[in-house]
């Protein structure tokens, strides 16, 4: 029998078993029967090796369905059928990407017709008076087939792990690797000391990752779960305290308290600000008034108003005496908020420049020289400002957008160069896609989080529906009726222009299709990240005034566009986007006082991946970012939603931070209990952060 947590320790504590990471390093590619296609579809999981696999956490369980008899088969019951196979064929089906093999089986009890989507390779294997094991639900007089075992050996009726999936590789196929690998475990080792071990009443890390592929139990599946992540909370604690030991040191300027340059800007405003966002400005104001940099993150959902706090806290700087830069991760999302920020300016008598990729050789020019003399008080732009030939001439304070998009050392980039300055800028950084505050103290353990909780005044929920292909004229019709009566329309397509690879409609193409068809009535401009930058700052600008009343386009709108007469939006092959896309891209809507309407197109269900279909309906379910941030931390795991990658971490695998607040708070002191040395410890923290600086650290 396996042992598990509450066995007793042993008096003897042996050292750790040396880790065999080279076996465990080895490619998936080198296991038998994995080719090209399957590896490709396993990195795109972040799967590359046996180490990933054994890592591969299940998204979920499936408890066994109970056996019953074909004849008692309900409709949506779901249930394991043990039957003969009688014959089996494939159907096609209009649909280019969808194919049904047909599999007739038969009890003592009667004859169901198995349905498995897009399986065409079963039909081989259901030879007549095969026996099968099947689970799956009666839906439109056909069992369609969820599970199966072919072999007869039982495996439905154990716990079933369900794996995140795509559609480049199944769950199913995730679950087959991994238990051609399970038998690896032992190659693990332990990088937890033993002492430690035997004081927690932990159980050895190779047989948590048993119990977490093969439970016996849905409680031994959560105890494994808490031990992986109470080990990968301590090494990550490990490697966040060997970085950057200095910033203690750093000095910003303390800014004088508001004055009236702000109280200029308050009273421009069309609007009054929210209660979150006088919380936020004086959370902001209390950090200014210090020397120590500000560290914080303005969080909040689509439309909140982050923007008009990130202007507050520029003209802040302006006002006493310094600089304020706006850095974005896209052009698009760069000239949105130039724009917006030098429309006011101009007002305020404040001079601004753009910097960007797609900005004229020559006024880039004389933006770096005006930012140079101070000349220029307020910069926005892209990556471009972090060059090495940008200099300021004392920057005070520098706002961040969309920061999980950045690195921490692009984030970091954005100091004083220049005229010998010795002081930090303050930095606030801004996002709209949520991060629990658990996951944002685990990463940067100084940073201090704002949370704009609540939308302007007038701001009605945004209708949400999910509808196939088949149903998209209906969705065309809608549409059209909101433009009949003076409203705008987005459509939003996953490419610019066609691809064999994918099939999904294109930019472009849609455009074209739609000016000749369903919206001829109508003006319909295109717009993608392709086109130059003045061809796209035209078109936005026709949307703008209304001179464009649909626009077709790609995700280069899911951030900083605000049209408050559109409203309505068709999303295309909306299963290809991620959950927080597109919850970023509906906010497009609904930035009026008007009713606003999301429509998702996408494939029927059955062709979709789990994954897909809870994407899709918790976006209907809900329309707090929040709440969806929650979900997409199931969905994506916590490393991915951060953007982590880019900063060196690896995903958290294990961790459920929304809640594993309790685990954080042992880890944290476990890990300041612990010497790291050269051993099994420092070699997780090296594999965790990418690198070999972490090596020996004390």
């Amino acid at each position: 029998m396996r042992p598990f947590a509450g066995i007793e320790p042993s008096p003897a504590f042996p050292a750790p078993r040396a880790m065999r990471s080279a076996a465990l390093d080895e490619g998936v590619a080198t296991l038998s029967r994995v080719g090209g296609r399957t590896a490709a579809g396993l990195a795109r999981l972040g799967i590359s090796t046996i180490r990933d696999l054994l890592y591969h956490r299940p998204r979920r369980y499936e408890l066994p369905a109970p056996r019953v008899a074909i004849g008692d088969l309900l409709v949506g019951q779901d249930a394991t059928i043990e039957a003969e196979v009688v014959s089996a064929s494939i159907r096609r089906t209009r649909r280019r990407n969808l194919s049904i093999v047909e599999g007739h089986v038969r009890d003592e009890s009667g004859s169901v017709m198995a349905w498995w989507f897009n399986q065409e390779w079963l039909a081989g294997r259901l030879v007549p008076g095969a026996r099968v094991l099947l689970r799956g639900a009666v839906e439109r007089g056909n069992f369609v087939v969820r599970n199966y075992d072919l072999r007869g050996d039982g495996g439905l009726e154990a716990i079933l792990p369900v794996y995140p999936a795509s559609e480049a590789i199944a769950s199913k196929r995730v679950r087959e690797l991994v238990r051609r690998v399970i038998g690896r475990i032992a190659d693990l080792g332990d990088p937890l000391p033993a002492e430690l071990r035997s004081r927690l009443r932990l159980p050895l890390k190779a047989d948590a990752v048993a119990a977490l592929h093969t439970p016996r139990s849905m409680a031994e599946a959560e105890r494994a779960r808490q031990r992986l992540a109470l080990e990968e909370l301590v090494v990550l604690q490990l490697g966040l305290g060997s970085r950057d030991g200095s910033a203690g040191a750093l000095v910003a300027p303390a800014l004088a308290p508001p004055d009236e340059l702000v109280s200029r800007y308050r009273g421009a405003l069309p609007f009054e600000l929210t209660d979150a966002q006088e919380r936020a400005i004086l959370e902001i104001d209390q950090d200014l008034a210090l020397e120590t940099p500000m560290e914080r993150l303005l969080q909040g959902d689509v439309g909140s108003g982050k923007t008009v706090v990130a202007l507050y806290a520029l003209l802040r700087a302006v006002e006493s005496g310094y600089q304020g830069v706006l850095m974005a991760p896209t052009e698009t999302l760069a000239e949105q908020h130039f724009l917006t920020v030098e429309q006011i300016c101009a007002e305020l008598g404040v001079a601004c420049v753009v910097l960007a990729g797609g900005v004229a050789r020559k006024k880039q020019h004389a933006a770096r020289r005006a930012l140079a003399s101070g000349e220029a008080a307020i910069a926005v732009g892209t990556h471009a400002l972090i060059q090495e030939s940008v200099e300021f001439r004392s920057l005070g304070v520098a706002v961040i957008d969309e920061q999980h998009r950045f690195g921490v050392e692009e984030r970091r980039a954005l100091a004083p160069v220049g005229d010998g300055h010795p002081l930090e800028p303050h930095r606030l950084s801004m996002t709209a896609t949520p991060i629990p505050r658990t996951l944002a103290l685990t990463v940067w353990g100084d940073l201090s989080v704002t949370e704009i909780d609540t939308l302007p005044a007038g701001r009605r929920p945004i209708i949400t529906r999910w509808v196939t292909h088949e149903r998209s004229s209906e969705a065309y019709q809608r549409l059209t009726r909101h433009l009949g009566d003076g409203r705008q329309a987005y459509i939003v397509c996953p490419l610019v222009s066609p691809s064999e690879a994918i099939e999904a409609r294109a930019a472009e193409d849609e455009a074209a299709r739609l000016r000749g068809q369903e919206l001829r009535d109508f003006a319909v401009g295109c717009l993608h990240g392709q086109l130059p930058t003045g061809q796209r700052r035209a078109v936005m600008a026709a949307f703008g005034r209304g001179e464009l009343q649909v626009l077709v386009a790609t995700t280069v709108i899911e951030v900083g566009v605000d049209v408050p007469n559109a409203t309505i939006m068709i999303v295309q092959e909306a299963d290809r986007f991620g959950l927080a896309q597109l919850h970023q891209l509906r906010g497009r809507v609904g930035r009026g006082a008007d009713q606003s309407f999301c429509l998702l197109v996408s494939r029927p269900k059955e062709e979709l991946t789990d994954a897909a279909c809870e994407r899709l309906q918790a976006l209907v379910d809900s329309d707090d970012g929040f709440a969806l941030a929650e979900v997409d931390l199931e969905l994506r795991g916590e490393g991915q939603l951060l953007g982590t990658r880019q900063t060196g971490l690896s995903d958290l695998r294990f961790t459920r931070l929304r809640s594993d607040g309790d685990l954080l708070e042992e880890a944290l002191e476990i890990a300041r209990s612990l010497d790291v040395g050269d051993g099994p410890l420092a070699d997780e923290v090296a594999r965790m952060f990418g690198d070999e600086d972490h090596r020996g650290i004390a």
